[in-house]
């Protein structure tokens, strides 16, 4: 199959449903010979911060010598970067080819009465079959949303059991409590794995603590507490962590947690017997990229993409802006999803604007419409400060307009804009 029609067929498999939990994934890797029992997993859930630690995680791995797949959801600027080797997308021939062993399997699961994947978990099932002829000696593999039911939880091979900063999302899935919530997140949790988390809230941790304990898995913490910063710019963060000075070029406050966070999973492979020597650790770290996640687009006046669309997400890039522009005035331009706690985050960030553009997360259905968020908005601003922006291009062209040279343009709410904003951002002059 061609890779145009494979992208058809997963798009068009949206009417297979897609249940919460794994039986549907669990029957389709059945067909396709389990090929993820022949891969090694290093498994990341969380909230916030996935990516990056991820990203860190993966220059330092490759940096020793190891060849590195990773999965990511959601991704910002091309569908093939989901599926990657060492930084380096799957071919469109191979994601065509690797297409015709899972619609083999669809077919037989249809004819036998079997739950159907979902596009995700269609994603999910080439990628493994790609790292597993590709040969990786890691898989990095992001949980969609949760943990416990995420079709990721299939695999077996747990090596490391990853959880970032856990907070408020996703209710209506995982729980309206931290500590459900939490448990979701804790399920990916395997016998014969090491777990690492960071400093979480008391109910948070609690549960990671009672899970690792049941299951008999070291734990390991990555406290930023125990980390001092050196330096911090919108270029590069230099920190000292357990007797050794680090350089990251992730810009954002809480970039710190994330990057002592993967310290923390790397001390733990070492504890496991692989071999990551002190200078391929300072080397990947500051080798690490992970853009869209405060990303700095142009300058004069700055314009700023962050994929905020939580409320803790919201607090980070509060505190990052304060750190990096405590002197300046904010331009925002804001769009979020219908589903996500879109009055939380405006009430915790519309407060710093001096203008705030709603706009409409474009060709989503679950976008909330730019002229409802415009009038959650006018709650903590004057009308005269809230624009509601038609588009996304329109909504760049007023930030640009109502910015100074010595302002601020924040573009936050949404992950799924990101890409097409970048792009936008291009072309301006």
């Amino acid at each position: 199959m061609d890779y145009i029609k494979a992208r058809t067929y997963i798009d068009e498999s949206h009417r297979f449903g897609g249940e919460m939990g794994l039986e549907a994934i669990t029957c389709l890797l059945e067909k396709l010979g389990n090929p993820h029992e022949a891969l090694q997993f290093i498994h990341i859930a969380g909230t916030n911060g996935k990516g990056s630690v991820g990203a860190y995680l993966a220059a330092v791995l490759q940096e020793a010598g190891y060849r590195i797949g990773r999965f990511i959801s959601p991704t910002l600027y091309e569908y093939r970067e989901r599926i990657q080797i060492n930084g380096v997308y799957i071919e469109e021939e191979a994601f065509g080819r690797l297409m015709d062993p899972v619609v083999k399997a669809i077919g037989e699961l249809e004819e036998e009465h079997k739950p159907l994947p979902s596009p995700f978990e269609i994603e999910t099932a080439i990628s493994f079959l790609y790292y597993k002829e590709k040969n990786c000696d890691f898989v990095l593999l992001e949980c969609g949303m949760g943990g416990k039911t995420d079709a990721t939880n299939v695999i077996r091979n747990t090596k490391l059991a990853v959880i970032t900063s856990i907070s408020m999302d996703h209710m209506e899935y995982l729980g309206n409590t931290l500590g459900e919530i939490a448990g979701q997140k804790a399920g990916i949790i395997k016998p014969g794995s090491r777990v690492v988390t960071c400093r979480q809230e008391k109910e948070a941790m609690d549960v990671i603590e009672r899970e690792s304990k049941k299951l008999g898995c070291p734990l390991y913490v990555g406290d930023k507490t125990e980390a001092e910063l050196v330096t911090a710019d919108l270029d590069h963060m230099v920190f000292r962590y357990q007797k050794e000075t680090y350089t990251i070029h992730l810009a954002g406050s809480h970039q710190l947690e994330n990057a002592v966070l993967a310290l923390a999973g790397i001390r733990a492979l070492q504890d496991t017997g692989y071999q990551i020597s002190g200078e391929q650790i300072r080397s990947g770290m500051e080798k690490a990229r992970w853009n869209g996640r405060f990303t700095i687009l142009k300058k004069d006046p700055y314009l700023v993409v962050d994929g905020a669309h939580n409320p803790d997400a919201a607090r980070k890039l509060q505190e990052s802006l304060r750190m990096y522009f405590p002197d300046r005035e904010f331009v925002f331009l804001m769009g979020v999803f219908r589903d996500k706690q879109y009055e939380a985050i405006a009430e915790r960030m519309a407060p710093m604007a001096r203008e705030i553009i709603a706009m409409e997360t474009p060709d989503n259905p679950r976008a909330l419409p730019a002229k409802e968020l415009g009038e959650v908005l006018c709650r903590y601003k004057t009308p005269k400060q809230v624009y509601v922006a038609g588009s996304l291009e329109e909504a760049l062209q007023l930030g640009m307009k109502l910015a100074g040279k010595e302002d601020v343009i924040v573009a936050f709410g949404s992950l799924s804009f990101i890409g097409d904003l970048t792009k936008l951002s291009e072309n301006l002059e």
